[in-house]
C-alpha cells in the first residue's frame, strides 16, 4: 500500500463508528467518508454526489452493467440491447453474458482492430440500429494495454441518449482521467490499483442517470448501493486517488521509459517475439507500464512458471476452468489463433520497478523461452 494511504488508514481506524449512525462516533465516521468523497471528486473533476463507494472494481462493474440495463429494459422489453467490446475484463464480460442468459438481454459485441481499439463506425451503426440500454467499453485494457477513445465513445452515446459505462480500473494513475471532460455516465474505479487498500472502490455515477440497485438493505449511497461503509478504507482510497492523479504525469514518464527499454530488449533478444496491442509506445495510446508479448511455440503457463522460478513475476491472460487452460479472450477478439494466444505473457511495471528489474527480465527470458519452446515441441511430437 502507498505510504500516505497506509498512514491515512491507520489514522481513521482510531475512530470507531458506523457512518450511518446518528451518535457522535457515527457522525465522525460519516465526516471521514464525506471528506474522502469530496477529495476523490476534486481529483477526478466530478461532483461529490456522483461518487458511490463499493467493495471494488467487480462490484462497481456489476452495479453499472446490471443496474443500467434493468433501469432501461423495463421500457424496452425484449429489444433491450447491451453493447460491449469483446475485450472487456471478466468483471464486465461475465455480467453482460449473465444478462443475456438470465434476463433475455440482446448483446452486440463491438469489433476491435488488431491493436484492440474499438471501431467507432461499428459503434455508431450499433447505436442507431438497436434499442440500446447501455454501452460498456473499458478505458484501457488490462492485458494488452490499449487505451480506448472513451471521449469519442461517450459523445456518440450522448448523441443517442444511451448511458455509457467505462471500466477505468487500469487507467487511473496511468493516463489522465478527467471524468467531466470525457462525459461518461458511469466510471469504475478500484482502490488497490492505485496503491490503496484492497476491498474498496467506487462507481462514479451521474446522478441524473437512473440505475437499479444490485444490493438492497440500508439504503446507503443514495439508495444505489446498500451496506455499511468502511470509513478507514475509503479514507485511504481517497488518499491513493489524490496521489495517483497528482503524480500521474511523472509516473507515466518513468515507467514508459522502463517499458520501452524492456520492449526493445525483448524483441532484440528473443527471436520471433511479438508485441501485442498498440504500437504507440511514445504517446497515450497504450498504458505506459504495459508490455504484452506472444512467444510462438511456447505455452504461456509453462513459460510463466519458468520465469517465476527465475524471480520474475508476470501473468498470462488465460482463464483456467476445471484445470484446463483457455486462451485469452482478448487475443482471440484481436484475431489471434488459439495456439498463438496460449503463448502470451503480460509484464507490468509500476512505481517500485527499476532498470535492474528490466535487465533481469531481458537476461532470463531468452533461455526460458528456449526451454519452453523445446518442451512444447516435445509435447506436440507424435
Amino acid at each position: 500500500m502507498l505510504a500516505a494511504a497506509r498512514q491515512r488508514w491507520l489514522e481513521a481506524t482510531e475512530l470507531v463508528g458506523n457512518p450511518s449512525s446518528l451518535h457522535s462516533a457515527g457522525r465522525a465516521a460519516r465526516r471521514i467518508v464525506e471528506e474522502a468523497r469530496e477529495q476523490i471528486a476534486e481529483a477526478l473533476d466530478t461532483r461529490p454526489s456522483a461518487v458511490i463507494f463499493t467493495s471494488g472494481g467487480t462490484e462497481s462493474d456489476n452495479l453499472a452493467v446490471k443496474g443500467l440495463f434493468w433501469s432501461r429494459a423495463a421500457t424496452m422489453g425484449e429489444s433491450a440491447t447491451v453493447i460491449a467490446s469483446g475485450i472487456e475484463h471478466h468483471a464486465v464480460l461475465d455480467p453482460v453474458e449473465w444478462l443475456e442468459k438470465h434476463e433475455g438481454a440482446r448483446v452486440r459485441w463491438l469489433q476491435v482492430d488488431a491493436a484492440g481499439r474499438v471501431d467507432l463506425e461499428d459503434l455508431e451503426r450499433a447505436l442507431t440500429a438497436d434499442a440500446v440500454s447501455l454501452v460498456t467499453v473499458m478505458w484501457a485494457n488490462n492485458e494488452i494495454g490499449t487505451v480506448q477513445p472513451v471521449a469519442e465513445i461517450a459523445a456518440l452515446c450522448r448523441a443517442t441518449g444511451v448511458p455509457f459505462h467505462t471500466d477505468a480500473v487500469q487507467a487511473l494513475g496511468q493516463v489522465p482521467v478527467d471524468i467531466h471532460a470525457v462525459g461518461a455516465s458511469a466510471v469504475t474505479l478500484s482502490s488497490h490499483k492505485v496503491g490503496g487498500p484492497f476491498g474498496v472502490g467506487a462507481l462514479i455515477l451521474d446522478p441524473a442517470v437512473p440505475v437499479t440497485p444490485v444490493l438492497h438493505g440500508g439504503g446507503q449511497e443514495r439508495d444505489v448501493r446498500s451496506g455499511t461503509l468502511d470509513a478507514p478504507a475509503i479514507a485511504a482510497f481517497a488518499e491513493a486517488v489524490h496521489h495517483a492523479v497528482q503524480h500521474q504525469s511523472l509516473h507515466a514518464a518513468q515507467v514508459r521509459d522502463l517499458r520501452n527499454a524492456m520492449v526493445a530488449g525483448v524483441l532484440a533478444s528473443v527471436p520471433g517475439a511479438v508485441l501485442n496491442g498498440s504500437d504507440d509506445l511514445a504517446g497515450g495510446g497504450r498504458l505506459p507500464g504495459n508490455a504484452h508479448f506472444t512467444f510462438p511455440g511456447c505455452e504461456g503457463d509453462a513459460l510463466l512458471m519458468l520465469l517465476d522460478a527465475a524471480g520474475v513475476d508476470c501473468s498470462t491472460g488465460s482463464a483456467c476452468t476445471a484445470g484446463i487452460p483457455e486462451p485469452s479472450h482478448v487475443l482471440l477478439a484481436l484475431g489471434v489463433d488459439e495456439q498463438t494466444a496460449r503463448g502470451s505473457l503480460r509484464f507490468s511495471l509500476g512505481r517500485t520497478s527499476t532498470q535492474a528489474d528490466v535487465d533481469r527480465v531481458i537476461a532470463v527470458l531468452p533461455p526460458a523461452v528456449e526451454r519452453a519452446a523445446r518442451a512444447g515441441s516435445a509435447r506436440r511430437r507424435p
